[in-house]
């Protein structure tokens, strides 16, 4: 007997996203997977710039396309939002940074469905969010392994695998009934936390390398550093609500610059611990060196100029903001700030 097409609720949290949004929305209208069986809630923070008129524009021409509002502005509250406006028996969160292959979504679905699984995730390609050699530097570093360490969903698998996070994820609606919505208190890494629990309470987590779908990268170092100090600034507080560190990769990026920083201080009563410092720091400045020089061929020499300071900035944006939300958050808990409730809201 064929089991009948499910329908989807895509969800699509966004907040002044007028750049990348159109193509966003047109990349999912293109998908493959049954237009009848669709919706699509684009829940959108109050956006200053000309998102809201987009979503408008789209939603006049295709009837499966809702607006919904988010006063919070913040990309779990959109997501709750969503789910509890979707009609859908599964329902898949889709970022407004990304373009999506049409084969994307119906990959996807039917995983759910034929591999007993909560929740399935595609990979990642990153493009850059500009011609320039520091942009280019930038999506190469967001999908390379000295860079992200092995985060699946951005470096590949060559086959599907059970993994403990996904980015953007495709879940039953069950999966919510299980584990509860998305930890409001989450301006960042919202899904990691939503992923331990799920798995936590019985439910597994897929990634599926056949679904594809195009991420487009922060076009600056600085837009970069403050993307992965944020990342980095929220992982205690997850790991303070889960109750332990998630992935032994969260720690890498703090624990250098600790190491670093301790090697220098007792240099100052033992002299050894100047060398020992010494020698991580060249460790540390030989593999950038030997992955920006192997991306050099393919990619010229001003783009692994640019990679070479991208990875410690990447590194260094990530390990500091764990570190003051390691102080902030579990050493000596404070509120959060007013103004981390306005962070962009996509990856």
């Amino acid at each position: 007997m064929t089991r009948p097409t499910p329908f989807v609720s895509v969800i699509v949290p966004c907040r002044n996203e007028e750049q990348h949004l159109g193509r966003c929305l047109e990349s999912i209208l293109a998908s493959d997977y049954p237009r009848d069986r669709l919706e699509l809630l684009v829940v959108d923070g109050m956006s200053t710039d000309r998102t809201r008129d987009i979503v408008a524009w789209y939603a006049a021409r295709h009837s499966i396309i809702r607006l919904l509002d988010n006063p919070r502005r913040i990309a779990p509250c959109a997501l709750n939002i969503g789910i509890q406006a979707a009609r859908g028996e599964v329902i898949l969160r889709m970022d407004a940074h990304v373009i999506y292959l049409p084969s994307y979504l119906p990959i996807l679905v039917h995983a759910l469905l034929e591999r007993g699984a909560d929740n399935v995730g595609g990979v990642l390609e990153t493009l850059p969010g500009a011609d320039t050699a520091v942009a280019r530097a930038i999506a190469l570093g967001l999908g390379h392994r000295l860079g992200v360490g092995n985060s699946y969903f951005r470096v590949g698998a060559s086959q599907p695998r059970w993994v403990d996070t996904v980015a953007f994820g495709c879940f039953r609606r069950e999966a919510f009934e299980r584990a509860g919505l998305f930890d409001e208190e989450l301006v960042r890494n919202q899904d990691d936390e939503f992923n331990f629990r799920l798995i936590r309470r019985g439910g597994r987590v897929l990634l599926m390398p056949t679904a594809r779908a195009y991420y487009v990268a922060r076009k600056s170092l600085r837009q970069l550093w403050r993307m992965f100090f944020q990342y980095g600034y929220f992982k205690p507080l997850v790991a303070r609500k889960v109750g332990r560190v998630m992935t032994l990769r969260q720690l890498v990026p703090s624990l250098f610059l600790t190491s670093l920083a301790a090697s220098g201080l007792a240099a100052v009563w033992w002299r050894p611990a100047a060398l020992a410092g010494a020698g991580l720091a060249a460790a540390y400045a030989a593999a950038v060196f030997g992955a920006s020089l192997a991306a050099a061929p393919r990619h010229g020499p001003r783009v692994a100029a640019a990679l070479a300071v991208v990875f410690p900035v990447l590194h260094g944006a990530y390990g500091l903001g764990f570190l003051l939300g390691l102080a902030h958050h579990v050493l000596r808990p404070v509120r959060r700030a007013p103004e981390l409730s306005a962070l962009p809201m996509s990856r």
